[in-house]
C-alpha cells in the first residue's frame, strides 16, 4: 500500500522486531463458518467394484493390493502388539484372509499381529466398501476394519478424520461399532458419533460390514441393514473432514486404551480375524 512509502527506515525496523518477538504468541482469528448445508441427492454407487480382493488364491496377500503398517510403538493407544509383514500375521488359504494375533515375543513385544491397508489401490473420495468378515473372541483383543485420510489435510488425529466401519473390544464381544471421529466428535474428548449393534454370533459367522460414504452423509451398515448415519452439518473441516480421500485398514491390536481395559487374555491366541471380502465401489457422480 502507498502509505508505507512514507515509514522512515527506523519506524519499519521497529516494526519489524516488534512483529517477531511476538510471533510466536499471536493466535490466528476465530474465523465465523457459515453453514452450507448439502443436499442430499440420492447417489447411488457403481455395481462393478473398482477395487477387489476375493481372496482366491493362497499364500500372502496379493502386494498389489495390500501394504502394512508395521512395528510396535503402541499405536498411539497404548497397544501391546507388534505388527508384523510376515506369512504368520497374514495369509490367504481356502477363500479367506487370515490375520493372526499371536503371543511370542517380537522386538521387545509380547505379541505380534498385521495391520494391513490399500492406501494406494483403493483410496476414494466417496464411495461404498463392504467386508465380510469373522472376527477374533477374546479379551484384550482389539479388531478393526476402517478407514483414514490418505494426508492429514487437515492436521493429524482426528483433525482429518476416521471412519471406523466395524470395531469391537473382546472382553465385551456381543456389541460392534461403527463410529466416525472428527475434530469435534472423536474419542479422546469422548464426543465421538456412532452406533452399535449386537451380533453375538460375529466371531463365529461371516457378517457384511459397510459403509456408503457421500457428499451428504456418512452411512454405515451391518448386513445391508442401517445402523447409524452421520450428517454433513456444513460446518466445514472440524465436523466434516470427509472431503478427501480415504483408504481401507483391516488389522487386531492388543491391549490398548480401549481393548485392553480389561486385560489380555493370553491364552486366547493364536486367534484370527477371518476376511471373506473387500469390495469398494465409486459413486456416481450427479
Amino acid at each position: 500500500m502507498k502509505k508505507y512509502r512514507y515509514l522512515t527506515a527506523i519506524t519499519i525496523l521497529i516494526i519489524f522486531l516488534s512483529c517477531a518477538s511476538k510471533k510466536d504468541d499471536v493466535q490466528p482469528a476465530d474465523v465465523q463458518v457459515i453453514p452450507v448445508m448439502p443436499v442430499d441427492k440420492n447417489w447411488t454407487f457403481e455395481t462393478t467394484p473398482f477395487f477387489a480382493d476375493e481372496f482366491n488364491y493362497t499364500g500372502a496377500p496379493d502386494t498389489s493390493k495390500w501394504k502394512y503398517d508395521t512395528g510396535g510403538n503402541g499405536w498411539g493407544n497404548n497397544e501391546l502388539e507388534n505388527y508384523t509383514n510376515s506369512i504368520n500375521n497374514a495369509s490367504v488359504a481356502n477363500g479367506v484372509l487370515t490375520i493372526t494375533a499371536r503371543n511370542e515375543n517380537y522386538s521387545g513385544m509380547n505379541y505380534t499381529s498385521a495391520r494391513m491397508l490399500s492406501k494406494d489401490a483403493s483410496s476414494l473420495l466417496y464411495g461404498r466398501v463392504e467386508v465380510s468378515a469373522k472376527i477374533p473372541a477374546g479379551r484384550g483383543l482389539w479388531p478393526a476394519i476402517w478407514m483414514l485420510p490418505n494426508n492429514d489435510t487437515y492436521g493429524g488425529w482426528p483433525r482429518s478424520g476416521e471412519i471406523d466401519i466395524m470395531e469391537n473390544v473382546g472382553y465385551d464381544p456381543d456389541p460392534v461399532y461403527f463410529t466416525i471421529h472428527t475434530q469435534l466428535y472423536n474419542g479422546a474428548i469422548n464426543t465421538q458419533k456412532g452406533g452399535n449393534k449386537r451380533i453375538p454370533d460375529a466371531s463365529t459367522a461371516f457378517h457384511k460390514y459397510r459403509v456408503d460414504w457421500t457428499p451428504y452423509a456418512v452411512r454405515g451398515y451391518y448386513d445391508d441393514v442401517l445402523l447409524f448415519t452421520y450428517v454433513n452439518d456444513g460446518q466445514g473441516s472440524r465436523s466434516w473432514p470427509f472431503d478427501q480421500k480415504f483408504h481401507l485398514l483391516l488389522n487386531i491390536a492388543v491391549g490398548g486404551n480401549w481393548g485392553g481395559i480389561k486385560g489380555v487374555d493370553s491364552t486366547a491366541f493364536p486367534t484370527t480375524m477371518q476376511v471373506d471380502y473387500v469390495r469398494v465401489y465409486k459413486m456416481i457422480p450427479q
